[in-house]
């Protein structure tokens, strides 16, 4: 009880010294001592100054010591998302098998609902086949040379020692391994486009250290003239659509596919493989290719982004993970389908997979922390959001079929009843 007015009397020190400007609101958490209560005196006096109430903000199980420095900086408090679940869904991969229910964290009415449909109608034909193509995380340096020449004697150089690379790369972490290099060259300058395997980590902070490392033992050991301009030149590509990830992969390369019966798309979704097939090859097809759309796919980001606030992913990096490309034929009497991920980047270690009910939410799908064997989790939650994804995407292409897309978004997306 003693320590109340202590910590009182320093949480009315903070704000007056904010109030008159000889405390900014980023040394809080060195002068107050404790990052939780640096979140309360900022988001006092954002109240006081602004005359509003945080409240909201405030409510959360977040414990900010250990995710100041790691996850956040000058936080306040938290924002809530609401939490939705679909399934079961039935997944027949290399690591995902069995049917699970997964988090959706999302904000827009009819997206839960509308995944949970297609998933009824893929578990229904006997589920969502998985398969893992290609598993690498790149970050690739941008390094000048003087001239073609050079640029090329230093791509040389770089293949020759690749061994020694890898030993480099072992000195900064134990769990990224140095795959191979890709070398790309414009004029005099060189990206070394480096690709690692990181196990359960989605690794962009991992590549990004080894890349540093790799590019001082560069400097240090070529002997020709040269200069790394920057750690990434953009080739890697992170965080922005690229032709590059498309076509070779970054992160997870993942496919899933389904051959939907047709009595099942009668029952569950009212329509046929033809309606199906038809708008997929007009919409996802023609449409994306008329409208110069890098990806070919209904709305593929809807899934992951809201699969990726759930379980702590870089939500940012939906920009290169939703990039998609779904097929569809006739199969007999049946529709198969299947959904194509070149870069999907999922971890689950790192990042905000940590906090408590992002944490919650891999274990509800089996895939909290490191695997049995470095990087098993991670490809079994990738295959695990690519079969939602293919979900998606087929509701979506069912509902735009059959014209109910605008009466389901009215109907749950506006809170209208029938």
């Amino acid at each position: 009880m003693s320590e109340v007015p202590e910590i009182e009397n320093k949480v009315s020190e903070a704000l007056r010294a904010l109030n008159s400007g000889k405390l900014s609101i980023s040394k809080l958490d060195d002068f107050l001592g404790n990052p939780n209560l640096a979140a309360l005196v900022r988001r006092l006096y954002l109240e006081s100054k602004y005359n509003v109430k945080l409240s909201s903000i405030a409510s959360t199980v977040i414990d900010f010591v250990g995710v100041v420095g790691r996850n956040i900086e000058n936080p306040i408090g938290a924002v809530q998302v609401p939490l939705g679940v679909v399934g079961p869904l039935l997944v027949k991969g290399d690591y995902a098998k069995g049917e699970f229910f997964v988090p959706m964290a999302t904000t827009e009415g009819a997206l839960v609902a509308g995944v949970n449909r297609g998933i009824k109608a893929i578990t229904l034909s006997d589920g969502a086949r998985t398969k893992v193509l290609y598993d690498g995380m790149a970050r690739a340096p941008l390094i000048w040379t003087p001239s073609v020449v050079e640029a090329q004697r230093l791509a040389s150089w770089i293949k020759e020692n690749i061994e020694t690379l890898r030993k480099v790369v072992k000195e900064v972490t134990s769990h990224g391994e140095l795959v191979e290099v890709q070398n790309f060259i414009v004029g005099n300058m060189l990206w070394p486009r480096l690709v690692f395997k990181t196990g359960d980590a989605m690794g962009m902070n991992m590549v990004t250290i080894a890349a540093d490392r790799l590019c001082s033992f560069i400097d240090n050991n070529y002997p020709g003239p040269h200069r790394c301009i920057t750690v990434s030149g953009n080739l890697c590509t992170d965080k922005k659509p690229s032709s590059i990830n498309r076509l070779l992969g970054r992160g997870k390369y993942v496919i899933a596919e389904a051959v939907v019966k047709r009595d099942v798309l009668s029952k569950v979704m009212r329509t046929t493989p033809e309606e199906v097939h038809y708008a997929n090859i007009s919409k996802n097809l023609l449409g994306n290719a008329v409208a110069g759309s890098p990806s070919f796919n209904g709305h593929a980001a809807n899934i992951i982004a809201a699969v990726f606030i759930a379980t702590g992913q870089d939500v940012a990096q939906v920009v290169e993970s939703s990039m998609a490309y779904t097929w569809t034929e006739l199969r007999g009497e049946d529709l198969y389908i299947s959904v194509t991920l070149p870069s999907l980047e999922v971890g689950t270690v790192g990042g905000g997979t940590w906090l408590p009910t992002q944490r919650e939410a891999l274990e509800l799908l089996g895939v909290a922390g490191g695997g049995s064997e470095p990087g098993l989790n991670a490809l079994k939650f990738a295959e695990i959001v690519s079969a939602t994804v293919l979900a998606g995407e087929l509701n979506l292409l069912a509902s735009q079929a059959t014209g109910e897309l605008a009466k389901a978004h009215e109907r749950l997306g506006r809170g209208k009843k029938t």
